[in-house]
């Protein structure tokens, strides 16, 4: 039975917007540099360990340190490594968020061996700087998103139409290469996976068809992490062993009804009976794959930050409660970020807010987000106190697993007997 130790030094995590994309009109975006975090970086660690926040998610921008094919500058990187060593703040990287080289894109035959090479560099690196710190590494956030961003949608770098699968395919050949060759290097190091959670309903009386079609939309989200287990597409080399945790970005918008993608309302005064919690979706992702789980980004704009924290809060603690593993929530972006496409439009989503009009970017708390925080960080704490699965984690034997399923509340049986094939074969 294999033991899995959780490698966070906080439960809450802040998340900094570090995308480094072209936008929809062709324009490089570089947020950690236009939030100011590489500024003021020791500025922010210090003000969120004031809110016993000791885990971030950061990000090395590939489009930047990868100045020439194959050769790298990780000064920026080196910068911020350090700034987390200085004020005790464990960093989770992103090698790929959102991002590439002027000169290459996921459909360039050259894009894998350059992803490989890059996380070969990276980890060398960060074992030069941190040999006593072990690396715990996302490869390519969001792998379904940007497959449909730029590979449907034309919202970034190739700007394609109809192209989502190959998108797709491509940068989960890259994501396995590039853990395989990480794994090799150092076995240490861990891999968290960051896709959208999301809810795809069918339409209100619709048919079997209908039906059946919305759940495969809503099943899409695991595709990504399907490849890298290997339960589909195994000629790119996918294994079970590539995932180490499960993380999950969740916002307002994640549950729409197929075909119109009309939003469903998370906090209406009579819900939607087609709405699912956000503790429901995350076990259903857990019982998938039998490893732990993060929400690696969550947040929500402007005055309905504060009921959106108690909610996930409160879901937070429905989840350690029951032992299901949740070893982490990032509040993401913790510092206010500008859109990638409406540079000047500034969202209000984090805990703090940005100025940008101010030199030095300057942090103005959002006191309101900023108390429901603490509040519900004190719930947590009271619920972790007695929970289990919080500090290990051994997976389920085979033989066991239906018997820890029927141990499960109905409800949960309910849903679980909805997806026991794929679980099965997982």
């Amino acid at each position: 039975m294999t033991e899995i130790e959780n490698p966070f030094k906080s439960f809450w995590m802040g998340g900094f917007e570090c995308a480094d994309q072209l936008n929809v009109h062709g324009n490089r975006v570089d947020l950690l540099k236009d939030t100011g975090h590489l500024d003021i970086i020791d500025q922010d660690y210090e003000m969120i360990s004031q809110f016993d926040i000791r885990t971030v998610r950061e990000g090395i921008r590939w489009s930047q340190v990868e100045y020439k094919p194959y050769q790298y500058d990780f000064s920026s990187v080196k910068q911020m490594i350090l700034a987390g060593q200085r004020n005790g703040t464990q960093q989770i990287w992103d090698i790929c968020h959102f991002g590439f080289p002027d000169d290459l894109t996921p459909l360039h035959p050259h894009f894998t061996p350059r992803f490989v090479a890059l996380c070969k560099a990276f980890a060398f690196f960060y074992n030069h700087m941190a040999p006593e710190s072990p690396l715990v590494v996302t490869p390519i956030n969001e792998v379904g998103f940007i497959s449909w961003l730029g590979g449907d949608a034309a919202g970034t770098a190739p700007y394609c139409r109809n192209n989502g699968w190959e998108m797709k395919y491509a940068l989960m050949r890259a994501y396995i290469a590039g853990v395989k060759a990480l794994k090799e290097y150092d076995p240490r190091i861990r891999i968290l996976t960051t896709e959208p959670l999301i809810n795809v309903v069918p339409e209100v009386g619709a048919d079997e068809t209908e039906i059946k079609s919305a759940q495969a939309d809503h099943d899409l989200q695991y595709q990504a992490v399907d490849i890298l287990c290997g339960k589909i597409c195994p000629e790119l080399g996918g294994k079970p062993e590539y995932l180490d945790m499960l993380g999950f970005n969740y916002y307002y918008n994640n549950q729409w009804v197929a075909g119109t993608h009309q939003y469903m309302g998370w906090n209406d005064p009579v819900m939607d009976t087609r709405w699912r919690s956000l503790s429901d979706l995350l076990r259903e992702a857990h019982l998938r794959y039998d490893v732990p789980v993060v929400l690696t980004e969550t947040s929500h704009p402007k005055e309905d930050r504060p009921i959106w924290i108690s909610m996930v809060a409160e879901e937070s603690c429905k989840l350690v409660a029951e032992g299901i593993p949740l070893w982490g929530v990032c509040y993401y972006p913790i510092i206010d970020r500008p859109d990638w496409d409406q540079v000047d439009y500034w969202h209000n989503s984090g805990i703090w807010d940005t100025d940008p009009m101010v030199l030095g970017s300057s942090r103005v708390l959002h006191m309101p987000s900023a108390q429901a925080l603490v509040a519900g960080q004190a719930d947590l704490r009271n619920v972790q106190i007695s929970a289990k699965n919080q500090r290990t984690y051994k997976k389920k034997e085979k033989s066991s697993f239906a018997e820890y399923i029927i141990k499960l509340p109905g409800k949960i049986i309910k849903d679980f007997v909805s997806h026991a094939d794929d679980i099965t074969a997982t």
